[in-house]
């Protein structure tokens, strides 16, 4: 299903929250959050409340070691989608650099230590600027897909908040799925290297972006 960028700007902030660290604020959140996945269109909504379930029947303390033990020790469930395509690379900076000035450009300016590739940041800013947001998300859906893969397959329940953001873009074309298959086989490229200022020696904990 092709939504227009503007009518998922709802279910694309709903999903920052819920792909972010879940906190005290994301407790607080989830009846709004429900209430938002009520509203927008089923193939979106359906797995997001899917997950605000769980999350609403999961234990604080549980829910965040959860998180930790996902994202924080598991490359292959990376949040920064520029990971999947560049690895630890010059190409990933230089990446990283454009999505920096993207933001910029509309008047986003991030924090020091927040890299402008994680997920979360990715949706909050679509949330707020729908068409260069809806662009950069697929700019990056080879990520978005490998993230919903690894998830998948072990059965995360934050995997449904990746279907749901996937059910806001096209259908993968028979290219777009081919080198989704090869990244994954092949892994990202390794030079560790060139990342500098972006990835300091101690990366934001749970995540990052909160």
């Amino acid at each position: 299903m092709n939504y227009a960028a503007s009518d998922s700007a709802m279910a694309w902030q709903a999903q920052s929250l819920l792909i972010g660290y879940p906190d005290t604020d994301l407790r607080q959140r989830l009846p709004l959050l429900r209430a938002v996945a009520a509203t927008v269109p089923r193939p979106v909504g359906r797995p997001l409340s899917a997950f605000i379930d769980h999350a609403d029947s999961t234990a604080d303390t549980a829910l965040a070691a959860d998180y930790v033990a996902t994202f924080d020790h598991h490359k292959r469930f990376s949040l920064y989608l520029t990971y999947f395509t560049h690895g630890d690379t010059r190409t990933r900076g230089m990446a990283l650099l454009r999505l920096k000035r993207t933001y910029r450009g509309t008047g986003l300016d991030l924090g020091e230590h927040e890299l402008p590739d994680h997920l979360s940041v990715l949706l909050e800013f679509a949330a707020t600027q729908p068409e260069p947001g809806r662009s950069l998300l697929l700019r990056h859906r080879a990520g978005l897909e490998l993230l919903r893969l690894g998830l998948t397959e072990t059965a995360s329940p934050w995997a449904a908040i990746v279907d749901s953001i996937s059910a806001t873009l096209p259908t993968l074309s028979r290219h777009e799925s081919d080198r989704v298959l090869r990244l994954a086989a092949q892994g990202p490229p390794e030079e560790a290297v060139g990342l500098t200022p972006y990835a300091p020696p101690n990366h934001p904990p749970h995540g990052g972006h909160r």
